[in-house]
């Protein structure tokens, strides 16, 4: 049974374990939610090839969901200046 075929929230578990255990993703931390035949992936990556490697895994998932891929790229960078703690 593929996702677009399962309970909707079986289809969900099964798409955010494919995108916690993909090495191209190793992604825990991004939302997915079903709507009918359409996934919405939204939360924080970081980098715009991880961001696309999500629509990948859950194309090799469910190739007959569309994917709205509303994930942000928040790439991280050396701290500036020093950090004063009180």
């Amino acid at each position: 049974m593929t996702p677009d075929q399962e309970p909707p929230q079986y289809a969900v578990a099964r798409l955010r374990r494919a995108l916690a255990e993909d090495p191209r993703t190793a992604e825990q931390g991004v939302r997915v939610d079903l709507r009918g035949e359409q996934v919405y992936l939204s939360g924080d990556v970081a980098s715009e090839e991880r961001k696309h490697q999500l629509d990948a895994v859950v194309h090799d998932i469910a190739a007959n969901l569309k994917v709205h891929n509303d994930v942000h790229v928040v790439e991280a960078q050396a701290p500036v200046g020093r950090e004063e703690l009180r």
